[in-house]
């Protein structure tokens, strides 16, 4: 459980339920929190029908583990993620209830902590102009990864914060350079918590490969980050080879599934980049011949290691 420590309210005497009687950095058992003010007693999302108030409920340590991904961002925002620890979230149920608490004049109460003490935020509302967005982020248990509806919280009586260190990297919109190495990738954005297996291992040592091989050649190399418009979590390519203009998209594996994800994957990123690059897919070894194919039609190239050196199937 997080760290809740703060001003400490006595358990009881709040009076009328109607009358909200915390003040931001005050903390409480959530369970007599229920019992005064109402709402679910678990879960993420608590709408009540005692007071007018939907009570939200944050841990970040805790919702990594779960898929959820809230914190403050540079926008001046907390994003807040839905409830649903399975499958695509919907707008529904307590969702429902943050989307439309100004229109049953209820108030959105954001707490940090899920269980025992928790620590009282202060009061928030919707971000007018984008009060909500989707994103992808992990099942429960580090599961498959999935859409997720992600709230922006404007907070009405206590100042904004920083943007948390991983979560404010994301940025603006737009395209822009970041270094090459372990931490900036998609994958630390979607899930921070992830421990990478043994594929992202091979194919993460294969791009640090590539890179060397590149820069021995007095290529310039980059990594960039693309952040589409409406979205928070960024699209982050292996390597732009800024000499040739060539943007790699590597996989640990030449199996089928690794091939059609690397052409999708590309073809997602190249939209955004001016101008447009040659595509290619950086590979372990050879891929086979109806897989060449396959990256041919899309019009990608690929470049496959053999022992000590990279060969290009089209050379630049």
């Amino acid at each position: 459980m997080p760290n809740v420590a703060g001003p400490q309210i006595s358990d009881g005497g709040f009076g009328d339920p109607r009358i909200w009687a915390l003040l931001p950095g005050e903390t409480i058992e959530r369970q007599m929190l229920h019992d005064r003010y109402g709402g679910r007693v678990q879960g993420r999302i608590g709408p009540s029908r005692r007071s007018p108030n939907v009570l939200l409920f944050a841990d970040a340590a805790a919702g990594i583990q779960r898929g959820y991904l809230d914190g403050w961002h540079d926008d001046g925002c907390f994003h807040y993620t839905g409830e649903g620890q399975r499958g695509d979230q919907q707008m529904k149920s307590g969702n429902t209830a943050i989307l439309g608490h100004a229109g049953s004049d209820c108030a959105l109460r954001l707490f940090t902590g899920t269980k025992g003490r928790v620590l009282y935020e202060g009061e928030f509302q919707l971000e007018p102009g984008t009060p909500f967005y989707t994103a992808d982020a992990p099942e429960v248990g580090e599961g498959p990864v999935r859409n997720v509806i992600v709230f922006r919280l404007q907070p009405l009586d206590v100042r904004a914060k920083p943007g948390s260190a991983e979560l404010g990297r994301a940025g603006r919109p737009g395209v822009e350079d970041v270094p090459v190495d372990e931490s900036w990738t998609e994958k630390a954005f979607i899930a921070p918590g992830h421990k990478p297996g043994e594929a992202e291992r091979r194919e993460q040592e294969l791009v640090l490969a590539f890179h060397e091989h590149l820069l021995k050649q007095d290529h310039d190399v980059v990594r960039v980050k693309i952040v589409p418009p409406g979205e928070a979590k960024p699209l982050i390519p292996d390597l732009l080879d800024r000499t040739t203009n060539t943007l790699y998209e590597a996989k640990g594996s030449v199996e089928r599934g690794a091939i059609r994800m690397a052409i999708g994957q590309l073809l997602d990123y190249s939209r955004f980049l001016t101008p447009k690059p040659r595509l290619a897919a950086l590979l372990p070894s050879e891929p086979r011949a109806d897989l060449q194919e396959l990256l041919k039609s899309a019009s990608i190239d690929f470049v496959w290691r053999e022992r000590k050196k990279f060969v290009d199937s089209e050379p630049v």
